[in-house]
């Protein structure tokens, strides 16, 4: 089992380091089309579009690698004061109720919704835009696909505190 989930952290971190990069090329298009816009007067919707998909698809695509880094957002106000186990419970807790369940639920309304947009390879509605939308679609699978996947390793891990092959500290 141990291969397993450090195989899963290491396919993730990779994709989650790489994708991470895209941040920079992103930035600077987004400024790039500020100053053009505002200062020069032209506007590209294809370069506000690439933007936007840009966006979309960092956020979507390194968020199993937030959940690996343990860098997510969390609601428990209590959960700073527990202790290994305690932490472990509400971890195991939501991810087997309610990330697991959700990720799975994306994937299967998601899927033809994808493969729809792959059919026709869908473009942009704006004759100036990406012709790339069914590809930017294709990032809520591969959303949904990897944090799958990082939930599995964590519940697992999780499980392992909570069935005493790891010790509190």
């Amino acid at each position: 089992m141990p291969f397993l989930l450090r195989a899963i952290d290491a396919i993730v971190a990779a994709i989650g380091n790489a994708v991470a990069w895209l941040l920079v090329p992103m930035v600077v298009g987004q400024f790039a089309l500020v100053l053009l816009r505002y200062v020069f007067g032209i506007g590209s919707i294809m370069g506000q579009e690439a933007v936007v998909f840009g966006h979309g698809t960092i956020f979507m695509v390194i968020a199993a690698f937030v959940m690996q880094k343990d860098e997510h957002v969390r609601v428990d106000i209590w959960y700073s004061r527990l202790g290994l186990r305690g932490r472990a419970k509400v971890d195991a807790f939501g991810l087997a109720l309610f990330v697991l369940p959700l990720c799975a639920l994306i994937l299967i309304v998601g899927w033809p919704y994808v493969v729809s947009s792959w059919a026709i390879l869908e473009g942009s509605r704006e004759t100036s835009g990406l012709p790339l939308v069914f590809v930017h679609k294709t990032m809520v699978l591969v959303f949904a696909g990897l944090l799958a996947l990082q939930g599995v390793a964590e519940l697992i891990r999780k499980l392992a505190v909570l069935l005493g092959f790891v010790e509190e500290r």
